[in-house]
């Protein structure tokens, strides 16, 4: 018996490293008078949770070091939806060249357009409104458009014809791989309107160190986020981040992706595998792979319970005062149903739900917080005057609590999809929040775009099994197409159910 038991431990250590079935990890031993020598065991959710509180595995670079390349680690989309990849060079001398590659489908596949930017940046100071960042000014030299789709001409000139129409004249046909000018500081053309170009994102940024088990470094660049209203994103100072870039040498392996957009060029686009397409079952846990932050300055961390037989929901929302999550100040937790819309006609590989919230209870978790909550009038936020440290309070008898924002019952039409990463591991990405502060609570506002994802961390037998199947398709992919690794060697020789 004790025997089996041994094997039993040695089996669960391996597959966890594995990725497999198994979905819980060991703990260190707790100190007890009556039990020696056992290892205790807890849930992967708990386990993720306290590792992104604990956030002793990630550091930030003060002031940020940015020289070298960095590139996308998958297929991003941004509002509208727009579909693209990233490649990134910093020099020594401030300057740089940006790379970005955009398509018509949402699996990066079908190459529409390459934007080659250049320019200078400069570091200034460190951010007094989005902490943990530093502010930049950047100076655009040349942008120009390489065209990869006929279509996709057609569709430019279009735009071009109404918004800048001297880019058109005494010029011939438009042709497919070379390249146009579209912004030139040196003569002045200024033809970006047309693409709602915008290099905002380059106004904050913010460079981390994830060390990983086994002394592994990966490094990654988050730059602004992209404001989600059109009309707005030319304009926007970013306070938030978009998905981060990786270190082309310090990162995440094997990373097939990050090999191929490193080894690409405007006349010669990143191309991204075909992976199966991963139908939306939420059954199960799902929780925050990293500590998030969102437009107007929100750090928090995300858990969710889905329940497919009654579609039933709940999250916990943690919220903290500091980049890296170490600092809590309080923590929704909330309930309703859910029901599925159907698949998305406009983004590709999304999927429609429509959320109601229908009970919500807060727990503060340091003095500010408090202090907020019993300002608030009463009958607005649950007992007024009541609000103690580490106390929960049902806030679903005053219909919400209006010092947080939240209001209850209250509906939100979301977009959700879900894929593998490298690790064969399933993620779950759900709409982005308005940057605005707003509420998706009308069709007309569902997201287009996703935040970052959560990792499933408990799943059904059935979801298992599936997920099994997916990853062995993946596998098989990778080694048809000869992408199963990617090294430094390589890289050197060449609201509600959102958030509150």
């Amino acid at each position: 018996m004790a025997l089996k038991a041994h094997l039993l431990l040695i089996w669960g250590a391996l597959s966890t490293l594995e990725g497999s079935k198994l979905w819980e990890v060991p703990s260190a031993p707790r100190p007890s008078l009556n039990v020696t020598g056992k290892l205790y065991w807890e849930s992967q959710c708990n386990f993720q949770l306290r590792h992104l509180q604990d956030g002793a595995q990630v550091t930030a670079l003060i002031p940020p070091r940015l020289e070298g390349s960095w590139v996308s680690t998958g297929c991003e989309v941004r509002p509208g939806p727009e579909f693209l990849t990233r490649f990134y060079i910093f020099y020594p001398n401030r300057l740089f060249k940006a790379l970005q590659f955009y398509y018509r489908d949402g699996r990066c596949h079908e190459p529409s357009y390459s934007l080659v930017i250049k320019g200078k940046l400069r570091l200034r100071q460190a951010s007094w409104i989005t902490r943990g960042a530093t502010e930049t000014d950047h100076h655009l030299h040349k942008v120009g458009i390489v065209f990869h789709s006929q279509n996709t001409i057609q569709e430019f000139l279009l735009q071009i014809n109404q918004t800048c129409p001297q880019l058109l004249s005494g010029r011939g046909s438009w042709v497919l791989g070379s390249m146009y000018e579209l912004y030139s500081a040196k003569t002045g053309r200024d033809c970006r309107a047309a693409l709602g170009f915008s290099m905002m994102e380059l106004s904050i940024l913010r460079v981390e160190k994830h060390h990983h088990p086994q002394g592994k470094l990966v490094e990654e660049l988050l730059l602004g986020d992209v404001h989600t209203d059109w009309s707005q994103r030319t304009m926007y100072r970013p306070t938030g981040y978009q998905r981060p870039l990786q270190s082309a040498v310090n990162h995440v392996h094997p990373c097939p992706i990050c090999g191929i957009i490193f080894r690409s060029s405007e006349h010669h686009p990143p191309i991204l595998p075909l992976h199966p397409q991963i139908p939306v079952s939420l059954h199960g846990k799902w929780v925050s792979w990293e500590c998030e932050v969102r437009p107007a300055v929100l750090f928090l961390t995300r858990y969710f319970i889905f329940h497919e037989h009654n579609n039933s929901w709940e999250g916990f929302y943690y919220h903290y005062s500091d980049p890296a999550c170490r600092q809590p100040t309080f923590i929704i937790h909330a309930a309703g149903h859910y029901i599925s819309d159907g698949h998305s006609t406009f983004s590709d590989g999304g999927t429609k739900f429509t959320f109601k919230v229908t009970q919500a209870r807060v727990t503060p978790v340091d003095k500010a917080s408090v202090q907020l909550l019993n300002s608030s009038k009463e009958g607005t936020c649950g007992d007024s005057d009541q609000w103690t440290i580490g106390v929960e309070q049902d806030i679903t008898g005053t219909k919400g609590c209006t010092v947080l924002g939240i209001k209850l019952p209250h509906k939100e039409y979301e977009l959700f999809k879900m894929q593998l990463d490298h690790k064969g591991r399933l993620l779950l990405f759900t709409g982005e929040r308005p940057t605005d502060g707003s509420s998706p609570d009308r069709p007309q506002k569902r997201p287009t775009s996703y935040q970052a994802p959560l990792v499933q961390c408990t799943a059904s037998a059935e979801q298992v099994d599936r997920h099994d199947q997916l990853v062995l398709a993946s596998r098989s992919e990778k080694s048809i197409l000869g992408l199963a690794t990617w090294t430094p060697a390589l890289v050197l020789g060449s609201c509600l159910i959102a958030g509150f």
